[in-house]
């Protein structure tokens, strides 16, 4: 039986696994924590990802390794490389830890991205400023996600405020001024690729956020096929350069029926969780159809889905499972604040059914708000 690493046991660990159970695999986490949600499902070891001893003890037995958290060090991945194959690979997990190697890989393949400068000290800051202009955006280079590590500039006079929150990271995982993008829609492809180099894509997926952090997504997104073209080529030429194996996301900002790259998630992606049911493969049963070398699976689409983030503690799911198509995800963890602990994804044939269940949803659960602007995509003529 086929045993798969899994550096990190959260939530995409945990529906890793749940996709993996009916190809009969069996799986291996580690992971920092003893309360890593994944590791209700298969056995956990515990230990930092840097610890080589950690690392050895981890990867007795296993036939490859992936992760769930795109902040494992590469150095890690790389070691193991000696005892076990690593999809996807560290090359493609370091340029992906940086803002910096990233942002400049996209304009090395030709795929539109913000103006972006480096920053390294306080005149560093002015110089990027006066270049870039504001607004813009500063940010840490390492270690950022759902909007940490970041700081907006309105004008100039915010710079030595935007110093005094992120300065002391300059030094030790960089600084990145990026230009801030008036968009009109955040949009995601989540593309998948094989050992053998086939690729496939998800069709573009709408995401919302609230205070950085992903609040509801929208599948098919409603644009025209130019842009899921664009798209899909965009995430494919990022895909060969760096022989990526297994699935990740490219977040996109639209803007004037433009995309603009914004990052590269090196994994499953939380707005790739509707492809449980909305898709005829998920994007957790295709990862590990890639990292293993298996054929991969369809990503047409089953109708029209919706995905919606569930965080700091969980709604009620009895009056939710009322609702027609409604599909119910409990990730297992304790409530605390600002914590992803389980989604909801609504799948239904047509626009007009899927906007009649989030509207139905949104009042069992008094998430009206939550769902509005969904909705209001949903009830506009054309793409």
């Amino acid at each position: 039986m086929t045993t798969v690493g899994i550096l990190g046991g959260g939530q995409l660990a945990r529906m890793m696994i749940l996709a993996g159970a009916p190809l009969g695999l069996r799986f291996q986490l580690l992971d920092p924590s003893a309360e890593s949600c994944a590791g209700q499902l298969a056995p956990l070891q515990v230990g930092a990802f840097d610890d080589r001893a950690a690392l050895a003890r981890f990867v007795e037995g296993v036939d490859v390794v992936t992760f769930d958290f795109e902040n494992v060090p590469a150095d890690s991945t790389q070691w193991l490389l000696d005892h076990a194959p690593v999809f996807p690979g560290p090359q493609a997990l370091a340029v992906a830890q940086d803002r910096l190697s990233e942002k400049t890989l996209f304009r090395e393949l030709g795929i539109p991205v913000p103006d972006f400068a480096a920053v390294s000290d306080r005149a560093g800051l002015d110089e990027a400023l006066a270049r870039i202009g504001t607004p813009c955006i500063l940010k840490t280079r390492r270690l950022g996600y759902d909007g940490k590590g970041q700081f907006r500039i309105k004008s100039p006079a915010d710079a030595d405020a935007a110093w005094e929150a992120l300065g002391a990271q300059a030094g030790t995982v960089g600084l990145i001024v990026e230009a801030f993008v008036p968009f009109q829609r955040e949009v995601s492809v989540v593309a998948v690729r094989g050992r053998d180099g086939e690729f496939r894509a998800w069709p573009l997926t709408e995401n919302w956020h609230v205070d950085g952090v992903l609040s509801a997504s929208l599948a098919p997104a409603r644009v025209d096929a130019a842009l899921q073209a664009t798209a899909s080529a965009y995430a494919q030429r990022l895909a060969e350069r760096l022989d990526y194996v297994g699935v990740f996301a490219l977040e996109l900002f639209c803007r004037d029926g433009e995309l603009l790259a914004n990052e590269m998630a090196p994994r499953v992606h939380n707005s790739g969780h509707w492809t449980i049911e909305g898709a005829e493969t998920s994007q957790f049963e295709n990862h590990l159809r890639a990292v293993l070398g298996l054929p991969l699976g369809e990503t047409t689409m089953r109708g029209h889905a919706c995905m919606l983030n569930w965080l700091g503690e969980m709604p009620d799911a009895t009056a939710f499972l009322s609702v027609p198509g409604g599909h119910w995800h409990d990730y297992g963890k304790t409530s605390r604040a600002g914590r992803k602990v389980g989604h909801a994804t609504l799948r239904a044939d047509t626009e007009v059914a899927l906007a009649q269940a989030l509207s139905r949803a949104g009042q069992v659960l008094g998430r009206l708000g939550q769902v509005a602007p969904v909705v209001a995509r949903l009830e506009e003529g054309g793409a």
